[in-house]
């Protein structure tokens, strides 16, 4: 939304107020690393507590040798070997004991002589004569001493001083990124400090009047910050140190003074919001300002991304993204993070890619780049890669998702059923347990719940009911759950069974109208009054479902082939609908009881309906499966079920 300039904006920014030239992202990132040329920020000591995760600067040397001294890797007598040559166990050779124990710690006071033995633990020094340690396993006690069944040769069950590390070797070279294997050889080196790079500062500014920190009340038309924490997050993850300077409203003085702190305090300076071209943007202007070279792209041809700005001032990264979630974070990582981790000394990230088919056709914009985030589910001939809600401003669609297939500039669509890479998010991505793909209701999260108490990782995919019931028929699921009623027979669910596919009972939930409190145009009416009456009034404003969802197919009956205001407004949930009443965005619309109780909207109860799973057979035995099955019957389950206001099938 474009956001009034304040006349007193400084004009020396004018000329870059508008988008530059939008560019690839090859073109942008080397213009970027022409005027940066980005690496590492300098060295510095470290106490060995505080070197996890750090870069190592210079050769970390051992101090001592390890062990300092000849040990015993076993519990049982230091010897000399030689006194044990020719012993068996037809044949045991006699050795007298001295008269101390050597445990860890002690420093041995007596020699070993010929034909003596000196009982040692593990880890205990070795003492003087001694060159080789008997396990107690072949001695046998005797009066005054012991008798050994086995020779032993030079050495045997010993480690020699230095035989670890020696002292001055190189243990880490520079560049390793040290962890805790790493930190114990150190520790055992006798290192107490190491010299690492210098993690880079990196300021992180949300801007925009509309943000509120999480944890506070939201106020009317707020949001609340999300780029902040996420943002401040990501710069930790590439081997940075976040410094959040907190939410700056649009006002060009208190941004410009926040800005100006940032890049002086630290290394590079991330702000989030207000990259897009309008009159209220005012942080590209005011990175102009902080220095040359200045910008060096602002747009670049990505989905989403594209009023992404770059830019160099006084040798330091200073990048604004876009305000809505998912784009600030793509753009984050695919432009921003392999720069922060040169500033860092870390490597590139190692990018990993599965093969995946693609169950639905995805349309795409020509000449930008688009990423589609995906949901990787196991299918019958391999994964299944699901598009997860699309939009710059989701954020669960960017936290559920297992990666992203790249749609090529020049591609306007992706076809249903087309092999595409999947590029991973994490390299330890795992398939869940459980897939569970239909349409969502509240009670789920009760039955998932459970689940997840017992170590259960579930997938939920909210399509819809017949979006459910075909990827169950392509074996991209475990179960579907639907609510279709069949007006033929008046029958729920049943009917749309195909082969393979089982019906497993759910519960039934109650379907009504939702309006706002004291609405005449619904309150006190039957539903027959209320359509009619909406229908009527071209101002009263409907807030539908998505196609495939039960309820849009319910409320498509009620409607009867109308159309009125607000019809092509299709949000995929319960919630979704209630909260577009409770705002004012629509006047009406059709959900289940629970949300409009949550929401304390009026409700005009239409019908119980059916809410069922459809099982595909071949996996009921499939261990997450019969879990999931008895969680619908477990009492916890039911009993929160019947907190919302919902009936378990055949309960009663």
């Amino acid at each position: 939304m474009d956001r009034p300039r304040p006349d007193s904006f400084a004009p020396a920014a004018a000329a870059q107020r508008q988008f530059l030239r939008v560019q690839s992202r090859e073109e942008a990132l080397g213009r970027l690393e022409d005027a940066l040329r980005p690496g590492p920020l300098g060295r510095e000591r470290v106490r060995l507590a505080g070197a996890l995760g750090r870069v190592l600067a210079a050769p970390a040397r051992s101090a001592a040798d390890v062990p300092p001294f000849d040990r015993a890797l076993v519990d049982g007598f230091a010897v000399r070997s030689a006194d044990l040559a020719g012993a068996g166990e037809a044949r045991p050779l006699t050795l007298k004991l001295n008269p101390e124990q050597l445990a860890c710690g002690v420093v041995p006071a007596l020699v070993v002589g010929p034909g003596s033995a000196t009982p040692i633990a593990t880890g205990a020094p070795l003492p003087r004569g001694a060159d080789a340690v008997v396990m107690v396993e072949t001695t046998d006690p005797v009066p005054g001493g012991i008798e050994v069944r086995r020779p032993v040769q030079a050495g045997g069950h010993v480690a020699f001083a230095g035989s670890d590390m020696t002292a001055g070797e190189t243990l880490v070279r520079p560049g390793t990124v040290i962890g805790s294997r790493e930190i114990a050889m150190l520790a055992a080196a006798g290192l107490g400090e190491v010299e690492v790079l210098r993690r880079p500062k990196v300021g992180v500014i949300s801007t925009g009047n509309e943000l509120v920190p999480a944890g506070e009340p939201l106020r009317p038309a707020a949001i609340h910050d999300a780029n902040g924490p996420v943002i401040a997050a990501a710069v930790a993850e590439e081997g940075c140190d976040p410094v959040f300077y907190g939410i700056v409203p649009d006002d060009p003085e208190l941004l410009r003074a926040a800005l100006r702190r940032a890049h002086a305090e630290c290394d590079a300076v991330i702000l989030s919001g207000g990259t897009s071209k309008g009159a209220g943007d005012l942080a590209p202007d005011l990175v102009a300002e902080l220095g040359s070279p200045g910008i060096v792209a602002h747009g670049v041809a990505l989905k989403p991304g594209k009023p992404l700005v770059l830019a160099v001032a006084g040798g330091k990264l200073v990048t604004v993204l876009p305000g809505f979630p998912t784009s600030a974070m793509f753009t984050f990582h695919a432009m921003v993070a392999p720069t922060l981790r040169r500033l860092a000394g870390l490597p590139a990230r190692a990018v990993s890619t599965v093969p995946a088919t693609l169950p639905v056709r995805i349309a795409s914009e020509l000449g930008r780049t688009e990423f589609v985030m995906v949901s990787l589910v196991p299918g019958e001939t391999g994964l299944a890669a699901y598009p997860t809600a699309r939009g710059s401003g989701s954020v669960t669609s960017f936290a559920q998702a297992d990666g992203f297939v790249a749609v090529e500039a020049l591609a306007d669509s992706v076809a249903a059923g087309s092999p595409v890479e999947v590029t991973l998010f994490s390299a330890h991505t795992t398939p869940p347990d459980l897939v569970v793909t239909g349409s969502h209701c509240v009670g789920l999260d009760a039955v998932v719940t459970r689940l997840a108490e017992r170590g259960l990782a579930t997938r939920l995919i909210a399509v819809g009911s017949q979006g459910g019931l075909v990827a169950a028929a392509r074996g991209e699921c475990d179960l579907a759950p639907i609510h279709l009623l069949d007006p033929g027979t008046g029958t729920y669910n049943a009917p749309y069974l195909t082969a393979g596919l089982e019906l497993v009972p759910g519960w039934r939930r109650l379907q009504g109208l939702l309006f706002r409190p004291g609405d005449p145009r619904f309150e006190g009416r039957s539903v027959a009054e209320a359509v009619m009456a909406a229908l009527a009034d071209r101002e009263c404003r409907l807030v539908n479902r998505n196609t495939g969802a039960g309820t849009r197919i319910l409320l498509d009956e009620l409607l009867r082939g109308a159309r009125p205001e607000g019809y092509a407004n299709q949000p995929r949930s319960h919630n979704a609908v209630a909260a577009a009443i409770a705002q004012g965005r629509a006047d009406w619309g059709m959900a289940i009881a629970p949300v409009a109780r949550a929401a304390g909207l009026g409700f005009l109860p239409v019908g119980p309906e059916h809410y069922d799973f459809a099982l595909v057979a071949r996996r009921r035995d499939r261990p997450a499966v019969q879990a999931f099955l008895a969680a619908l019957d477990d009492p916890t389950v039911l009993a929160e079920l019947a907190a919302l206001g919902f009936e378990r099938a055949g309960i009663p």
